[in-house]
């Protein structure tokens, strides 16, 4: 499974692709297959991301996650204080400040 995700232009905040539009939210990202870096292409293009870059995932019960521990920090948030992760479908998740 192939991941997109990249930083919003505007927020910096990390997103993942959905298909069709970015999400904070990595359980809303789709599998991009062997079109990853051409998506990644035209959205940096499109001005719409930053640096956008294509990882390996896995599918897991709660849904799709990066393979590797960085992004999988990336995605979820710090490993230390759970209190901080960022949850499925948070509606406050918009309003974070970094």
């Amino acid at each position: 499974m192939k991941l997109l995700s990249g930083n919003d232009l505007k927020s910096g905040k990390v997103v993942w692709w959905t298909g069709q539009d970015w999400s904070l939210h990595i359980e809303d990202a789709v599998d991009t297959g062997d079109q990853g870096e051409a998506i990644a292409h035209a959205e940096e293009g499109a001005r719409r991301v930053n640096v956008p870059y294509v990882l390996d995932g896995v599918m897991t019960p709660e849904g799709p996650r990066p393979a590797h521990i960085k992004d999988r920090i990336r995605a979820l948030g710090p490993t230390v204080r759970p209190d901080l992760t960022l949850k499925p479908a948070d509606p406050d998740a918009g309003n974070w400040v970094i």
